[in-house]
Protein backbone atom coordinates (compact mmCIF):
# COMPACT_ATOMS: atom_id res chain seq x y z
CA UNK A 1 0.00 0.00 0.00
CA UNK A 2 3.04 2.35 0.52
CA UNK A 3 4.01 1.52 -2.91
CA UNK A 4 0.44 2.47 -4.32
CA UNK A 5 0.32 5.53 -2.31
CA UNK A 6 3.86 7.27 -3.01
CA UNK A 7 2.82 6.10 -7.07
CA UNK A 8 -0.56 8.09 -6.74
CA UNK A 9 1.42 11.57 -5.13
CA UNK A 10 4.62 11.31 -7.12
CA UNK A 11 2.89 9.93 -10.70
CA UNK A 12 0.78 13.18 -11.47
CA UNK A 13 3.91 15.70 -10.14
CA UNK A 14 5.99 13.48 -12.80
CA UNK A 15 3.04 13.75 -15.33
CA UNK A 16 2.56 17.84 -14.56
CA UNK A 17 6.51 18.03 -15.15
CA UNK A 18 6.62 16.55 -18.49
CA UNK A 19 3.91 18.68 -19.46
CA UNK A 20 5.75 21.83 -18.14
CA UNK A 21 9.02 20.60 -20.02
CA UNK A 22 6.76 20.35 -23.15
CA UNK A 23 4.98 23.36 -22.85
CA UNK A 24 8.34 25.90 -22.45
CA UNK A 25 10.11 23.64 -24.99
CA UNK A 26 6.92 24.93 -27.58
CA UNK A 27 7.44 28.60 -26.22
CA UNK A 28 11.06 28.34 -26.46
CA UNK A 29 10.69 27.49 -30.33
CA UNK A 30 8.67 30.18 -30.75
CA UNK A 31 11.04 32.52 -29.49
CA UNK A 32 14.14 31.26 -31.13
CA UNK A 33 12.72 29.14 -33.83
CA UNK A 34 14.74 26.30 -32.31
CA UNK A 35 13.30 23.32 -31.23
CA UNK A 36 14.15 20.85 -28.09
CA UNK A 37 16.29 23.63 -26.62
CA UNK A 38 14.62 22.50 -23.56
CA UNK A 39 14.14 18.89 -23.91
CA UNK A 40 17.57 18.18 -24.95
CA UNK A 41 19.08 19.55 -21.69
CA UNK A 42 16.76 17.92 -19.48
CA UNK A 43 17.37 14.15 -21.56
CA UNK A 44 21.11 14.69 -21.05
CA UNK A 45 20.13 15.31 -17.39
CA UNK A 46 18.14 12.37 -16.78
CA UNK A 47 20.71 9.86 -19.14
CA UNK A 48 22.97 11.03 -16.89
CA UNK A 49 20.88 10.44 -13.60
CA UNK A 50 20.59 6.98 -15.56
CA UNK A 51 24.00 5.80 -16.46
CA UNK A 52 25.20 6.25 -12.32
CA UNK A 53 22.19 4.12 -12.05
CA UNK A 54 23.52 1.66 -14.55
CA UNK A 55 26.88 2.03 -12.71
CA UNK A 56 25.61 0.93 -10.12
CA UNK A 57 23.87 -2.29 -11.25
CA UNK A 58 27.29 -3.47 -12.95
CA UNK A 59 29.25 -2.81 -9.59
CA UNK A 60 26.90 -5.32 -7.69
CA UNK A 61 28.12 -8.27 -10.34
CA UNK A 62 31.70 -6.89 -9.35
CA UNK A 63 32.21 -5.06 -12.93
CA UNK A 64 33.89 -1.70 -11.79
CA UNK A 65 33.26 0.96 -14.12
CA UNK A 66 33.68 4.23 -13.71
CA UNK A 67 31.07 7.28 -13.48
CA UNK A 68 33.00 9.34 -15.89
CA UNK A 69 33.90 7.31 -18.17
CA UNK A 70 29.84 5.89 -18.69
CA UNK A 71 28.49 9.15 -18.69
CA UNK A 72 30.46 10.60 -21.24
CA UNK A 73 29.92 7.64 -23.19
CA UNK A 74 25.84 8.57 -22.76
CA UNK A 75 26.32 11.76 -23.51
CA UNK A 76 27.93 11.52 -26.83
CA UNK A 77 25.53 9.17 -27.61
CA UNK A 78 22.75 11.19 -26.99
CA UNK A 79 24.30 14.27 -28.71
CA UNK A 80 25.16 12.13 -32.16
CA UNK A 81 21.70 10.89 -31.65
CA UNK A 82 20.13 14.62 -31.37
CA UNK A 83 22.22 16.73 -33.61
CA UNK A 84 22.91 14.08 -36.55
CA UNK A 85 20.51 14.01 -39.64
CA UNK A 86 18.52 10.40 -39.99
CA UNK A 87 17.75 10.32 -44.07
CA UNK A 88 18.04 6.78 -45.29
CA UNK A 89 20.80 8.04 -48.04
CA UNK A 90 22.68 10.32 -45.24
CA UNK A 91 25.80 7.99 -45.54
CA UNK A 92 28.02 10.95 -43.30
CA UNK A 93 25.60 10.37 -40.65
CA UNK A 94 26.05 6.54 -40.34
CA UNK A 95 29.90 6.71 -40.11
CA UNK A 96 29.41 8.90 -37.30
CA UNK A 97 27.41 6.83 -35.52
CA UNK A 98 29.80 3.71 -36.42
CA UNK A 99 32.45 6.43 -35.21
CA UNK A 100 31.27 7.45 -32.01
CA UNK A 101 30.81 3.62 -31.30
CA UNK A 102 34.08 3.00 -32.30
CA UNK A 103 35.70 6.03 -30.25
CA UNK A 104 33.91 4.62 -27.20
CA UNK A 105 34.93 1.27 -27.49
CA UNK A 106 38.62 1.95 -27.87
CA UNK A 107 38.71 4.82 -25.24
CA UNK A 108 37.24 2.82 -22.72
CA UNK A 109 39.53 -0.60 -23.13
CA UNK A 110 42.61 2.17 -23.13
CA UNK A 111 41.25 3.50 -19.87
CA UNK A 112 40.65 0.38 -18.20
CA UNK A 113 43.95 -1.26 -19.57
CA UNK A 114 45.69 1.93 -17.55
CA UNK A 115 47.29 -0.25 -14.98
CA UNK A 116 48.75 -2.62 -17.37
CA UNK A 117 46.59 -5.69 -16.57
CA UNK A 118 44.00 -7.00 -18.99
CA UNK A 119 41.90 -8.19 -15.61
CA UNK A 120 38.20 -7.08 -16.18
CA UNK A 121 39.05 -5.06 -18.71
CA UNK A 122 36.51 -6.20 -21.29
CA UNK A 123 33.43 -6.41 -18.91
CA UNK A 124 34.58 -3.01 -17.18
CA UNK A 125 34.76 -1.51 -21.43
CA UNK A 126 31.52 -3.06 -22.34
CA UNK A 127 29.26 -0.92 -19.83
CA UNK A 128 30.09 2.13 -21.33
CA UNK A 129 29.25 0.72 -25.11
CA UNK A 130 25.81 -0.56 -23.86
CA UNK A 131 25.54 2.98 -21.85
CA UNK A 132 26.19 4.60 -25.48
CA UNK A 133 23.71 2.86 -26.57
CA UNK A 134 21.02 2.04 -24.47
CA UNK A 135 20.59 5.23 -22.67
CA UNK A 136 22.24 7.23 -25.39
CA UNK A 137 21.49 6.80 -28.81
CA UNK A 138 18.27 5.04 -27.97
CA UNK A 139 17.31 8.38 -25.60
CA UNK A 140 18.46 10.72 -28.48
CA UNK A 141 15.31 9.67 -30.37
CA UNK A 142 12.99 11.33 -27.99
CA UNK A 143 15.22 14.35 -28.85
CA UNK A 144 15.25 14.12 -32.91
CA UNK A 145 11.36 13.60 -32.05
CA UNK A 146 10.90 16.53 -30.90
CA UNK A 147 13.28 18.18 -33.44
CA UNK A 148 11.19 16.53 -36.07
CA UNK A 149 7.59 17.36 -34.85
CA UNK A 150 5.28 19.19 -32.82
CA UNK A 151 6.41 18.76 -28.72
CA UNK A 152 2.44 17.40 -28.41
CA UNK A 153 3.18 14.54 -30.47
CA UNK A 154 6.70 13.92 -28.44
CA UNK A 155 4.39 14.03 -25.44
CA UNK A 156 1.54 11.90 -26.74
CA UNK A 157 3.90 9.12 -27.46
CA UNK A 158 5.51 9.07 -23.51
CA UNK A 159 1.74 9.49 -22.47
CA UNK A 160 0.46 6.59 -24.31
CA UNK A 161 3.68 4.47 -23.46
CA UNK A 162 3.08 5.32 -19.68
CA UNK A 163 -0.77 4.31 -19.94
CA UNK A 164 0.58 0.86 -20.76
CA UNK A 165 2.36 0.92 -17.03
CA UNK A 166 -0.58 2.32 -15.51
CA UNK A 167 -2.92 0.17 -16.86
CA UNK A 168 -0.49 -3.01 -16.69
CA UNK A 169 -0.29 -2.31 -13.21
CA UNK A 170 -3.63 -1.89 -11.97
CA UNK A 171 -4.96 -4.51 -13.63
CA UNK A 172 -2.06 -6.74 -12.34
CA UNK A 173 -2.70 -5.96 -9.20
CA UNK A 174 -6.66 -6.09 -9.31
CA UNK A 175 -7.10 -9.53 -11.31
CA UNK A 176 -3.82 -10.44 -11.89
CA UNK A 177 -3.16 -14.26 -11.46
CA UNK A 178 -1.06 -15.76 -14.45
CA UNK A 179 1.96 -15.27 -14.54
CA UNK A 180 3.77 -13.95 -17.55
CA UNK A 181 7.43 -14.40 -17.02
CA UNK A 182 8.32 -15.12 -13.50
CA UNK A 183 11.77 -16.00 -13.95
CA UNK A 184 12.59 -12.92 -14.77
CA UNK A 185 9.71 -10.28 -13.77
CA UNK A 186 7.55 -12.30 -10.90
CA UNK A 187 5.09 -9.65 -10.70
CA UNK A 188 4.23 -9.25 -14.38
CA UNK A 189 0.93 -10.91 -15.01
CA UNK A 190 -1.04 -12.01 -18.32
CA UNK A 191 -4.05 -10.01 -16.86
CA UNK A 192 -1.57 -6.89 -16.98
CA UNK A 193 -0.25 -6.92 -20.03
CA UNK A 194 -3.97 -7.37 -21.79
CA UNK A 195 -4.94 -4.58 -19.41
CA UNK A 196 -1.89 -2.68 -20.04
CA UNK A 197 -2.45 -2.57 -24.02
CA UNK A 198 -6.12 -1.97 -23.83
CA UNK A 199 -5.79 1.09 -22.18
CA UNK A 200 -2.21 2.44 -24.43
CA UNK A 201 -4.84 1.61 -27.28
CA UNK A 202 -7.66 3.82 -25.70
CA UNK A 203 -4.89 6.57 -25.17
CA UNK A 204 -3.52 6.14 -28.74
CA UNK A 205 -7.40 6.86 -30.35
CA UNK A 206 -7.78 9.52 -27.13
CA UNK A 207 -4.48 11.31 -28.26
CA UNK A 208 -6.12 11.46 -31.51
CA UNK A 209 -9.12 13.14 -31.11
CA UNK A 210 -7.69 15.62 -28.64
CA UNK A 211 -4.88 16.77 -31.35
CA UNK A 212 -7.80 17.02 -34.17
CA UNK A 213 -9.96 19.23 -31.04
CA UNK A 214 -6.91 21.19 -30.14
CA UNK A 215 -5.88 21.64 -33.75
CA UNK A 216 -2.22 20.85 -32.61
CA UNK A 217 0.31 17.52 -33.68
CA UNK A 218 -0.93 17.63 -37.30
CA UNK A 219 0.64 14.86 -38.00
CA UNK A 220 -1.40 12.78 -35.29
CA UNK A 221 -4.30 14.37 -35.86
CA UNK A 222 -4.01 13.21 -39.55
CA UNK A 223 -4.27 9.27 -38.19
CA UNK A 224 -7.52 8.05 -38.59
CA UNK A 225 -9.11 5.73 -36.06
CA UNK A 226 -7.47 2.47 -36.89
CA UNK A 227 -4.11 3.96 -36.90
CA UNK A 228 -3.96 5.47 -33.69
CA UNK A 229 -5.38 2.37 -32.21
CA UNK A 230 -2.51 0.45 -33.68
CA UNK A 231 0.17 2.76 -32.72
CA UNK A 232 -1.15 2.59 -29.00
CA UNK A 233 -1.49 -1.06 -29.00
CA UNK A 234 2.15 -1.69 -31.14
CA UNK A 235 3.91 1.64 -28.20
CA UNK A 236 2.06 -0.33 -25.20
CA UNK A 237 3.84 -3.56 -26.63
CA UNK A 238 7.11 -2.42 -27.16
CA UNK A 239 7.04 -0.56 -23.56
CA UNK A 240 6.31 -3.80 -22.28
CA UNK A 241 9.78 -5.13 -24.33
CA UNK A 242 11.78 -2.26 -22.48
CA UNK A 243 10.81 -2.97 -18.86
CA UNK A 244 11.66 -6.69 -19.66
CA UNK A 245 14.91 -5.33 -20.93
CA UNK A 246 15.40 -3.46 -17.84
CA UNK A 247 14.34 -6.90 -15.61
CA UNK A 248 17.17 -8.52 -17.49
CA UNK A 249 19.88 -6.23 -16.24
CA UNK A 250 18.30 -6.33 -12.99
CA UNK A 251 17.61 -9.97 -12.01
CA UNK A 252 21.36 -10.07 -13.19
CA UNK A 253 22.39 -7.74 -10.58
CA UNK A 254 19.70 -9.21 -8.05
CA UNK A 255 18.22 -6.35 -7.65
CA UNK A 256 14.10 -4.99 -7.60
CA UNK A 257 14.98 -1.17 -8.88
CA UNK A 258 17.64 0.66 -9.80
CA UNK A 259 17.88 2.92 -7.16
CA UNK A 260 15.63 4.62 -4.49
CA UNK A 261 15.55 8.36 -6.06
CA UNK A 262 11.62 8.54 -7.41
CA UNK A 263 9.69 7.02 -4.63
CA UNK A 264 6.94 4.44 -5.52
CA UNK A 265 8.61 3.97 -9.09
CA UNK A 266 12.63 3.19 -8.10
CA UNK A 267 15.02 4.89 -10.14
CA UNK A 268 15.13 7.09 -12.82
CA UNK A 269 15.66 4.20 -15.36
CA UNK A 270 12.43 2.12 -13.91
CA UNK A 271 11.16 5.13 -15.44
CA UNK A 272 12.13 5.63 -18.51
CA UNK A 273 12.88 1.76 -19.50
CA UNK A 274 9.98 1.77 -21.40
CA UNK A 275 10.35 5.08 -23.06
CA UNK A 276 13.67 4.02 -24.35
CA UNK A 277 12.95 1.21 -26.05
CA UNK A 278 9.57 2.88 -27.39
CA UNK A 279 11.48 6.17 -29.17
CA UNK A 280 13.37 4.81 -31.85
CA UNK A 281 10.27 2.24 -32.58
CA UNK A 282 8.15 5.53 -32.50
CA UNK A 283 10.23 7.15 -34.94
CA UNK A 284 10.25 4.87 -37.79
CA UNK A 285 6.28 4.43 -37.28
CA UNK A 286 5.62 8.10 -37.47
CA UNK A 287 8.30 8.53 -40.79
CA UNK A 288 6.77 5.77 -42.33
CA UNK A 289 3.04 7.22 -41.79
CA UNK A 290 4.56 10.38 -42.65
CA UNK A 291 5.85 9.13 -45.63
CA UNK A 292 2.59 7.45 -47.26
CA UNK A 293 0.18 10.14 -46.54
CA UNK A 294 3.20 12.45 -48.82
CA UNK A 295 3.35 10.06 -51.26
CA UNK A 296 -0.56 9.51 -51.78
CA UNK A 297 -0.93 13.85 -51.46
CA UNK A 298 -2.98 13.08 -48.24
Amino acid sequence: MRVLRQRLLFGPILIAALVGLVVLDQWIERQTGIAATAIFPAMLAIAILAGIELVGIFARRGIATSRVVTCSAITLGLAVASFTRREHADLPAVALVCTAAAFVMLMSMIYYSRNHTAEGVVAASAVPLLAFVYVGLMGGFIVVLRKEHDGWLVLGVLLVTKAYDIGAYFTGRLIGRHKMIPWLSPGKTWEGLAGGLALSTLAGVGAVALARETGVAQTVAALSVPQAAGIGFLLGLVGQGGDLLASLLKRDAGVKDYSDRLPGFGGVLDVIDSPLLVAPVAYWVIALITSIHQTSGG
